[in-house]
């Protein structure tokens, strides 16, 4: 089993439907609404293949007698702000008191809430039109019972903490009062639905703190592992030390001897591949409590057969990765003729970059709460991103319809793109449904290390083409990394068009004669996407390479990525695609087209606010890099000094994000403050390598994340103001800062870097 596609394709036009719910639909949604005014919104965009998807019914609105504005959010919290900031659209529409806004958690349910899939930094353009719509109909359905009861124009009215607001008497009433009039209203016709001008609103484009923020700072928040049950027993899986292994045999005799150890149980699962959606093969101890569970897995003998992978080694495969990249591959984009440029060049430079596997190492590792239940039916509590397809895998693993399922997300303590995938929500089921009881299974620091879905260790060559006159007249790009699809079969050999648009075939730069191509890798352990996903090594190795060429043409850095953009422009890039398709993150090329004239105003941006022109020529240490990612522009400067024993350590990091419409223009900030601490480890500390096919790093003694000495001393993030559709900003932070800072790091010792990670 397979996600639904983490771009989800938006329909051009927005086509959702806000509605009152049915007697039927209220009652499945008894647990959410306190009784009063419902109010939902049906969403409607185009699947995969251009089929039309409707997800209903979505309620998002309650309004109470007693003035209790509820709005559900059926996003995953993970940090991001997004369980505040899609409700945060609604209630600006609305003109509700945000003080007094409560704020319900979604279970999983894509009846109900429709996609709910928080990966792919999508959530905010996906919903942003048809949560004001959902709002603003409210605003005019309440408007209408208040100016019907005074007897004025309705156009003399609007809302505004919590109440209607006739602007010539000075009259107001509380939502709640009106409640009881909205009980047998009409919707208004969809076309007399006027959203509120930018100007006008009080919490879209602001500074809004994290709903949970109180609970968060004091420890009340509820994250997976904090879900305790009445009978609650907990669990953990000695899985096997190579993915696809399987159990030969096994003695529970000196596990069942640990005090608190109540049962053993095998978990059966796939060979290789195993896909992304199944539980592991392994042996699970269930116990009383933690520490017992964990001391009892120490005590297991198990035989294993280690299958396929048992000699598998990643340097070794990475060296053949960097081999096949001098050979010709698989030709995905081309423009012009670059065999030409090549062989008529007055200069060719070519340079290789790797980059290793990274684990995601969220700070709270899976964790999942089951209770499978005597009548059949499963409750399940886990931090997940995506928890419709943990419900799926649910049924499918107890072989029940998915009616019987119930999946309550908790806030996440981290995900990634790691708790999209419902592996250790389904080894929670399984073994509920062996005790008998409710069964939490919980993951330690090692398992998460060894048992990931990794970011996949990648070779890249570069080859360009400089003419006589010194331009940049040929770019050639080859790729190579183990595809997320080799996770789920052994014929995905090269990576996908969707991976290949992430920083690799949209090179957006007027270069006359480019040729894209990628090569094959199997894959020898499980692969899924983490942060950015294949921008992280596509960016590294495009800009190191053109800083290179800009020090080779005689040119700053800056000066030479504003000259290559050319004229501003709209690029498409599918007539220059071979034999595949530019995917544009799911939204369509048209309503999303790749600007640069937005690129390039970021750029100057950037050079503006980190002083760029002027801090190079009194010798500070800077490095640049600008890159598009998930539909947001991003610029990035890196700025090192040394101390007085001179170690060198980042001073300050510069970003420009263009994002469209920045909701919560707080998120945004801390979206790039975390995002480049993020990159400052992939770029400098963390790597994974695995022998005779075992995950060689434990702990964050092995796998390391920076620390507070080592990061970025001060983050300046400047958004741009635009009235441009909204775009993401969870990942776009992430691809820039790794080669502005090794762009940096040459500036400060003349060396340049090839290989992540690197030592400052």
């Amino acid at each position: 089993m397979f996600p639904k596609l983490p771009f989800l394709k938006k329909n051009p036009k927005d086509q959702s439907q806000v509605f009152i719910p049915s007697r039927r639909d209220f009652l499945k949604l008894s647990t959410l609404a306190t009784g009063g005014f419902v109010l939902g919104v049906n969403f409607q965009c185009s699947g995969p293949k251009g089929e039309l998807l409707t997800f209903a019914p979505n309620a998002y609105i309650s309004i109470s007698s007693d003035n209790q504005v509820t709005l559900v959010a059926h996003r995953s919290e993970m940090g991001t702000g997004i369980r505040t900031s899609l409700p945060q659209i609604m209630a600006d529409e609305l003109g509700a008191d945000w003080s007094s806004i409560k704020i319900i958690q979604a279970e999983g349910d894509e009846e109900k809430y429709g996609n709910q899939n928080t990966d792919g930094s999508f959530s905010v353009r996906m919903f942003y039109e048809p949560m004001r719509k959902a709002g603003a109909t409210a605003r005019t359905m309440l408007i209408a019972a208040a100016s019907s009861k005074w007897g004025v124009d309705p156009k003399e009215c609007d809302t505004q903490q919590g109440k209607v607001i006739h602007s010539v008497s000075g009259k107001e009433i509380p939502f709640g009062d009106l409640v009881e009039s909205l009980q047998n209203a009409s919707l208004p016709a969809p076309e007399s639905i006027q959203l509120r001008e930018f100007s006008n609103y009080q919490l879209i484009g602001k500074d809004v703190p994290i709903y949970d923020l109180k609970d968060i700072t004091q420890g009340k928040a509820v994250f997976g592992a904090d879900v305790n049950l009445p009978d609650m027993k907990i669990a953990v899986v000695l899985r096997g030390p190579v993915i696809g292994a399987k159990v030969v045999s096994f003695s529970d005799e000196k596990a069942l001897a640990v005090p608190g150890v109540e049962q053993v149980v095998k978990i059966s699962g796939p060979s290789f591949p195993p896909g992304l959606d199944k539980a592991l093969e392994g042996v699970a101890v269930i116990a009383s409590n933690t520490w017992s569970a964990i001391k009892g897995r120490e005590a297991l003998e198990v035989s294993w057969d280690l299958g396929e992978n048992q000699n598998y080694n990643s340097e070794a495969q990475l060296a053949e990765m960097v081999k096949s990249t001098s050979q010709n591959g698989k030709v995905r984009r081309e423009r012009g003729n670059f065999a030409q440029a090549k062989s008529s060049a007055a200069r060719i430079i070519e340079r290789t970059y790797e980059a290793p596997f990274y684990a995601h190492a969220t700070l709270e590792p899976p964790a999942a709460i089951a209770h499978v239940k005597s009548d059949g039916s499963c409750e399940v509590w886990s931090p997940s991103q995506h928890p419709q397809w943990a419900r799926e895998a649910i049924a499918s693993a107890l072989d029940i319809d998915v009616s019987l399922v119930k999946v309550n997300v908790t806030l996440l303590g981290g995900g990634f793109g790691r708790k999209s995938k419902p592996d250790f929500v389904v080894e929670a089921v399984l073994l509920s449904k062996a005790a008998q009881a409710p069964v939490r299974v919980q993951w330690t620091r090692e398992d998460d290390l060894h048992f990931d879905f990794y970011h996949s260790h990648s070779a890249q060559r570069i080859i360009a083409s400089l003419d006589s006159s010194n331009a940049l007249s040929g770019w050639n790009h080859h790729t190579v990394f183990p595809a997320i699809g080799s996770t789920g079969s052994k014929d995905e050999l090269h990576p996908s068009d969707g991976e290949m648009g992430l920083g690799c075939v949209d090179f957006p730069f007027d270069v006359p004669n480019i040729r894209i191509e990628s090569h094959e890798s199997t894959g020898h352990v499980r692969v899924g996407w983490l942060r950015s996903v294949s921008n992280i090594h596509h960016a590294f190795a495009m800009h190191c390479m053109l800083d290179e060429l800009a020090e080779a043409r005689g040119m700053d850095p800056i000066e030479h990525a504003l000259s290559l953009l050319g004229e501003d422009r709209e690029i498409t890039f599918q007539s220059e695609m071979v034999g595949g398709e530019y995917g544009n993150y799911g939204e369509p090329i048209d309503a999303y087209p790749w600007n640069t004239g937005r690129m390039k105003a970021v750029i100057r941006e950037v050079a503006e606010k980190s002083n760029w022109k002027q801090s190079k020529a009194n010798g500070k240490i800077m490095g640049f890099a600008a890159h598009k990612s998930f539909l947001t522009y991003v610029a990035c400067v890196v700025s090192l000094e040394k101390d007085s024993s001179g170690k060198l350590r980042v001073e300050d990091v510069y970003y420009t994000v263009d994002c469209g419409i920045a909701v919560n223009t707080d998120r945004v900030r801390s979206q790039f403050e975390g995002g480049s601490q993020f990159a400052h480890s992939l770029a400098t500390t963390s790597a994974i390598t695995f022998e005779n096919g075992v995950a060689q790093q434990h702990n964050f003694d092995s796998y390391k994340i920076i620390r507070m000495p080592e990061a970025p001393r001060n983050i300046h993030v400047h958004i741009m103001e635009s009235m441009e559709k909204p775009t993401g900003v969870g990942e776009p932070p992430v691809p820039p800062y790794i080669p502005a800072l090794a762009n940096a790091m040459y500036q400060a010792n003349g060396k340049r870097i090839y290989k992540l990670p690197f030592q400052i």
